[in-house]
């Protein structure tokens, strides 16, 4: 378990990415699309660069941003190569000694869980109904940029303007809401 950090540098370091980060979601999603031939692993990805920036912005806050997400995801999908080439003997072995019940959550991690899914469907009703659209057809049905706009009759464009809006203003009514503290 980390070391718990002053509440001014988690806020810090929460404001710094959802002011930095999070609006550069499109071009990530892009870049990790055209780097990486399993399809179905980038969103994981995502999240995987996204937890990597945020630990990195507890202790220290990039100073160009855009170029730090960018190479944090370079150097994940470099790891990730890496290890798809070398599988230890002892994987084999280990699968059979795993236990499926350890990820199950305990109680209070089901209760923050419930409380954050309220925060969040409060923040999608006060969407736009188009940037809402945009949002559950990308984040709930995992469609593409292009197929969210033929779903919708727009262009790539105006889709992508739809999503970054969406996440932009999610991510302003999230902070602005206070959350359960586990």
């Amino acid at each position: 378990m980390a070391p718990k950090q002053p509440a001014s540098a988690v806020d810090r370091a929460d404001a710094w990415f959802a002011r930095e980060i999070l609006p550069l979601e499109v071009p990530l999603m892009q870049f990790l699309q055209h780097n990486w031939r399993q399809k179905s692993e980038i969103a994981d990805l995502r999240q995987e660069v996204y937890a990597r920036v945020y630990e990195a912005s507890l202790k220290h806050l990039p100073e160009k941003p855009k170029h730090f997400l960018f190479a944090t995801a370079r150097n994940l999908l470099i790891d990730r190569a890496r290890q798809a080439r070398i599988i230890p003997i002892e994987a084999a072995t280990d699968l059979e000694t795993l236990d499926p019940a350890s990820d199950t959550p305990g109680p209070d991690q089901i209760v923050i869980a419930r409380d954050e899914l309220r925060r969040l469907q409060a923040a999608l009703e006060k969407l736009s109904p188009r940037c809402r659209e945009a949002v559950v057809l990308a984040r709930i049905q995992g469609l593409s940029r292009r197929e969210i706009a033929a779903r919708m009759g727009v262009t790539e464009g105006t889709a992508a303007q739809y999503l970054s809006e969406a996440i932009c203003q999610l991510v302003e009514h999230l902070q602005r809401t206070p959350k359960a503290r586990a």
